[in-house]
């Protein structure tokens, strides 16, 4: 494995900060900087509204307009309760398969970005190269934003974007969006045996699960099955719901936990207004009943979709280095869709299989990983 010790060396590193999204990741960002600081590349690092998190930019080479952003998250998701065979935090070997939370997402990536800095450096690029580290994608690319203003303001502006999640390098030109909302349903509570004289909170909370249902069915029916993505629709789903104290109490209080991924060019602007509409529908019917119960939606969370771009700077480039000319849409979310928004072209295309991701016994291969130096030499090449 002597031509991957580089990666290997890093990747080991990377995969011993437990950055679990809970947790700080400043330990690997100071890493991460002083490893750049070394080669001679000046590293600006940011830190979270809290200071407990920290993300990272950096520019190698002219400092002129129109390079290449390699972007990456530096957070892992728990291992709490799965069936690790090895220590997750220690990067194990197997069968050509090196074993650790966060190698496959995406630390594997990230690892073959840094071990690349020195050709980076050594090469007469005409055009830069942009590394770009975020916190907290994990828990809804909250990082990806304050990310994207960091780097915007001190650098020149790049034109192309590879964000490096997992997709055994085929090139993903679209990805569906995703909204994340709570919905507190605030009823009146009576005795079960003098329902009249309430408002139950789950029932309201009934209606408006049987309308994400709805709408999924409807969106089924007319669902775009050349869209390249599984399933070909928008999809809604009730992921939690609490409510009541008590089988003979009309429950006073109800809490629902919703999740919408929309395909594109649908937006969430349309969702969170259709949504907010029957819930006021709702609502206006409870209160004929007692003016003082409400519904409110809160914890709004937004990612935007990636939609595939018509003879995309982004696209051309990623199938120049990886041979892939297949169409990709994948149905998960990422950080490629806040590149777009703010007017990068932008591809999703790394190393690994997302099947892998989350999972215990995560694993990258040692085949994914010699692609993936193979890829950087080309991307070098390219910027020469």
């Amino acid at each position: 494995m002597s031509d991957l010790q580089n990666t290997l060396s890093i990747l080991e590193l990377l995969v011993g900060f437990a950055t679990v999204s809970e947790r700080s990741n400043t330990d690997l960002i100071v890493y991460v900087a002083e490893y750049l600081e070394e080669l001679g590349v000046e590293a600006h690092v940011f830190p979270d509204a809290t200071g407990q998190k920290h993300g990272l930019v950096a520019h190698i080479g002219p400092l002129v307009p129109g390079g290449v952003v390699l972007s990456g998250h530096t957070d892992v998701v728990p291992v709490t309760g799965q069936d690790w065979h090895s220590d997750p935090w220690t990067l194990t070997e197997r069968g050509g398969c090196y074993y650790g939370r966060g190698t496959c997402d995406m630390k594997g990536f990230l690892a073959l970005v840094l071990a690349a800095v020195p050709k980076m450096l050594a090469a007469p690029l005409q055009k830069p190269i942009q590394l770009a580290l975020s916190f907290d994608e994990e828990v809804g690319c909250t990082g990806t934003v304050p990310l994207l203003a960091e780097l915007q303001a001190q650098y020149p502006i790049a034109d192309r974007v590879i964000v490096g999640e997992p997709t055994n390098w085929r090139v993903v030109t679209g990805h569906k969006g995703g909204i994340d909302v709570t919905t507190d349903i605030k009823g009146k509570a009576a005795h079960s045996s003098m329902p009249h004289l309430g408002v139950s909170a789950i029932s309201a909370a009934a209606r408006l699960a049987a309308w994400h249902e709805e709408e999924m069915r409807r969106c089924a029916e007319h669902a775009d099955l050349t869209s390249g993505f599984m399933p070909p629709h928008s999809t809604l789903q009730v992921g939690t719901i609490h409510g009541g104290v008590a089988m003979n109490i009309v429950p006073d209080a109800c809490v629902m936990e919703t999740d919408i991924r929309f395909t594109p060019p649908e937006t969430a602007e349309e969702w969170l207004q259709r949504y907010g509409c029957f819930a006021a529908e709702v609502e206006r019917d409870m209160q004929a009943l007692h003016p003082e119960v409400s519904i409110n939606l809160r914890g709004i969370e937004v990612i935007p979709a990636m939609m595939p771009e018509k003879e995309g700077p982004a696209e051309r480039l990623a199938r120049q280095l990886t041979g892939d000319n297949a169409g990709h849409c994948v149905s998960y979310q990422t950080e490629a869709g806040h590149f777009q928004s703010a007017g990068y072209s932008t591809v999703v295309c790394g190393p690994g299989d997302i099947a892998q991701a989350h999972q215990p016994n995560e694993f990258i291969t040692a085949e994914q990983l010699r692609r993936g130096q193979d890829v950087m030499e080309k991307l070098i090449d390219r910027l020469c």
